[in-house]
Protein backbone atom coordinates (compact mmCIF):
# COMPACT_ATOMS: atom_id res chain seq x y z
CA UNK A 1 0.00 0.00 0.00
CA UNK A 2 1.37 3.14 -1.15
CA UNK A 3 1.14 6.27 1.52
CA UNK A 4 0.88 10.39 0.75
CA UNK A 5 2.16 13.53 2.66
CA UNK A 6 -0.85 15.10 3.88
CA UNK A 7 -0.46 18.93 5.45
CA UNK A 8 -2.39 19.56 8.30
CA UNK A 9 -2.45 23.61 9.66
CA UNK A 10 -3.04 24.10 12.90
CA UNK A 11 -1.83 26.63 16.08
CA UNK A 12 1.73 26.33 17.23
CA UNK A 13 0.54 25.21 20.83
CA UNK A 14 -2.18 22.92 20.07
CA UNK A 15 0.37 21.08 17.96
CA UNK A 16 2.66 21.17 20.78
CA UNK A 17 0.22 19.85 23.03
CA UNK A 18 -0.90 16.96 20.53
CA UNK A 19 2.64 15.71 20.16
CA UNK A 20 3.06 15.26 24.09
CA UNK A 21 -0.17 13.79 24.48
CA UNK A 22 0.37 11.25 21.79
CA UNK A 23 3.97 10.55 22.34
CA UNK A 24 2.74 9.55 26.12
CA UNK A 25 1.08 7.13 24.16
CA UNK A 26 3.89 5.71 21.81
CA UNK A 27 2.29 7.61 19.04
CA UNK A 28 3.38 10.23 16.28
CA UNK A 29 1.46 12.66 15.31
CA UNK A 30 0.97 11.11 12.03
CA UNK A 31 0.02 7.65 13.66
CA UNK A 32 -2.93 9.55 15.59
CA UNK A 33 -4.25 11.16 12.81
CA UNK A 34 -4.22 7.53 10.70
CA UNK A 35 -5.58 5.97 13.65
CA UNK A 36 -8.74 8.73 13.83
CA UNK A 37 -9.35 8.65 9.78
CA UNK A 38 -9.30 4.83 10.07
CA UNK A 39 -12.28 4.87 13.08
CA UNK A 40 -13.84 7.72 11.24
CA UNK A 41 -13.93 5.02 8.02
CA UNK A 42 -14.85 2.09 9.40
CA UNK A 43 -17.56 4.07 11.52
CA UNK A 44 -18.81 6.16 8.74
CA UNK A 45 -18.62 9.21 11.51
CA UNK A 46 -16.59 10.90 13.20
CA UNK A 47 -15.75 9.13 16.41
CA UNK A 48 -17.05 11.89 18.65
CA UNK A 49 -19.72 13.98 19.64
CA UNK A 50 -19.47 17.52 17.83
CA UNK A 51 -21.82 20.07 19.42
CA UNK A 52 -21.81 23.56 19.09
CA UNK A 53 -20.59 24.04 22.92
CA UNK A 54 -17.68 21.60 22.20
CA UNK A 55 -15.97 24.45 19.74
CA UNK A 56 -15.28 27.07 21.94
CA UNK A 57 -11.97 26.95 23.78
CA UNK A 58 -11.66 25.25 26.93
CA UNK A 59 -9.22 26.39 29.56
CA UNK A 60 -6.18 23.89 29.44
CA UNK A 61 -7.79 21.96 32.66
CA UNK A 62 -11.18 21.46 30.62
CA UNK A 63 -9.48 20.51 27.41
CA UNK A 64 -7.53 17.89 29.29
CA UNK A 65 -10.13 16.36 31.07
CA UNK A 66 -12.15 15.88 27.61
CA UNK A 67 -9.26 14.40 25.94
CA UNK A 68 -8.75 11.93 28.51
CA UNK A 69 -12.44 11.10 28.27
CA UNK A 70 -12.08 10.78 24.33
CA UNK A 71 -9.23 8.23 25.20
CA UNK A 72 -10.51 6.58 27.62
CA UNK A 73 -13.31 5.74 25.40
CA UNK A 74 -10.85 4.74 22.19
CA UNK A 75 -8.97 2.26 24.02
CA UNK A 76 -10.61 -0.08 22.99
CA UNK A 77 -11.32 0.91 19.10
CA UNK A 78 -7.01 1.34 19.16
CA UNK A 79 -6.55 -2.20 20.26
CA UNK A 80 -8.70 -3.19 17.17
CA UNK A 81 -6.39 -0.73 14.78
CA UNK A 82 -3.36 -1.53 16.40
CA UNK A 83 -3.75 -5.44 14.92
Amino acid sequence: MSTVNVTIRMDETLKQQADELFGDFGLSLSAAFTMFAKQAVREQRIPFEITRNSISVAPDAALKAASKKLIDQNTEAYGELAK
